[in-house]
């Protein structure tokens, strides 16, 4: 935003110098020009009484070089009507014509400047355009290396003091209400961070700013009354489920089949275990953050390890490749851990004890890719095995599904097909961002 500010507030001010500037350097111009044409003006007063006083064209010439070494900027030239021409540029057109015929000067563009023609009157028989010399004073265009190319430089200088200026107090302006969001979004961005809600700082800014930070603030305290709520239910539940289960155990104790009393004694070790997992889900915010960051490869290593004696009992081909190291990925270590189970557990759950199994880990600076592939009968062709309640073996069908979903929390995808082991395989690819 701030760089978006400096850049729109150069190319306005910019537009508006140029507009300034650029009709003040033609007019500086247009004046040094004028000022030339000046002072050629009363030089043009001197050679003409020089004209008018003597007849001899040497004094005359004479004259002229001396004006002409003095005075770079100009030369000066008279002509005779008889054809003598005295002075750097000779030559009689129509224009000089003009003025000796109306006895009127006149001034002309002429490549690199202007021309200046003024008739000579001299006495009685001045009425005669014949006998009327005419001085022509050809004046240069002022450049770079005159007053122009100073005044150009300075109004140069002063266009940039005046960006550079005003560039600054732009920054400075972008900056009071840069810097009150960037704290605003630092501070957000903490929120999912384990213990990290807090209320937000009192900003300085403007009012839109302020009052910003103030809806944050009044939205995490929501959030933080709603979690504590959402968390002493949780365990309200876990605490009223106690009682009854108790009573329920004490109960199927008195059964006298031993059968069924040690099945009903499993279901209640389910039921247990399924009101356990639910509190800790439900707390799993409070212990791992809103956005949790965990270390991919090394959670997926070690499970990977905790199911290699399995195989190993079973005779099972076993062959990974796993990578050493790997990123930070947004996914919790429960999750990760509960991925890798579903794979695995698939595998040994759907194929022979004599297929091979080979887990391949591959990690990059943003993604972390897992593949599983077994030499099993492979995947239905027209099932889909990552939606829910699918299934091509009698199972729940939420094995893959879970699976699926954690890689899309990550930014990733989940991709199953076949292997050149004769199989099913399956990519996950979990991302950083």
């Amino acid at each position: 935003m701030r760089r978006s500010l400096l850049v729109t507030a150069a190319a306005a001010i910019s537009m508006v110098l140029l507009a300034m500037l650029v009709p003040m350097a033609i007019l500086v111009r247009s004046y040094a020009l004028e000022d030339r044409l000046a002072r050629a003006s009363l030089e043009v007063q001197a050679v003409e009484t020089v004209v008018t006083r003597h007849d001899d064209k040497g004094s005359v010439a004479v004259y002229l070089d001396r004006l002409n070494d003095a005075d770079a900027h100009s030369r000066i030239t008279v002509l005779y009507p008889d054809g003598t021409e005295v002075g750097p540029d000779p030559g009689q057109d129509d224009k000089v014509l003009d003025a000796r015929n109306t006895g009127r000067a006149r001034v002309d563009d002429v490549p690199g400047g202007s021309q200046v023609l003024v008739p000579v009157s001299r006495g009685g028989n001045s009425a005669l355009p014949s006998q009327t010399p005419v001085i022509r004073v050809v004046v240069e265009e002022p450049g770079l290396d005159s007053v122009v190319g100073l005044a150009w430089g300075l109004l140069a200088l002063l266009a940039l003091a005046l960006l550079a200026g005003s560039l600054v107090v732009v920054d400075r302006l972008g900056r009071s209400f840069v810097q009150p969001i960037r704290r605003l979004a630092e501070h957000t961005q903490a929120l999912g961070r384990p213990g990290a809600i807090a209320s937000v700082a009192t900003l300085e800014g403007p009012p839109e700013v302020q009052e910003l930070a103030g809806a944050v603030d009044r939205l995490v305290g929501r959030i933080q009354l709603l979690l504590a709520r959402e968390r002493e239910h949780v365990a309200d539940l876990s605490h009223r489920l106690r009682t009854p289960v108790t009573a329920l155990r004490l109960r199927v104790e008195t059964v006298a089949d031993p059968a069924l009393r040690e099945r009903l004694g499993s279901d209640l070790d389910a039921l247990q275990a399924t009101v356990d997992q639910i509190v800790r889900e439900a707390r799993r915010s409070e212990r791992e953050g809103l956005d949790p960051r965990t270390d991919a490869v090394a959670v997926i290593t070690d499970r990977v390890r905790h199911w290699e004696p399995l195989a190993e009992d079973q005779g099972r081909p076993w062959d990974t490749d796993l990578a050493p190291r790997g990123p930070l990925l947004r996914a919790s270590r429960a999750d990760l851990e509960a991925l890798v189970d579903v794979l695995l557990d698939n595998v040994f759950s759907h194929t022979p004890d004599e297929a091979g199994v080979r887990v391949t880990l591959t990690a990059d600076d943003d993604h972390v890719e897992l593949v599983v592939e077994d030499a099993g009968p492979g995947l239905p062709a027209d099932l889909d095995a990552t939606g829910r309640g699918e299934s091509g073996a009698g199972s729940t069908g939420l094995g893959l599904s879970i699976a699926a979903r954690t890689a899309a929390d990550s930014g990733g995808t989940l991709v199953t097909g076949g292997s050149d082991m004769g199989g099913a395989r399956v990519a996950v690819t979990l991302r950083t961002a």
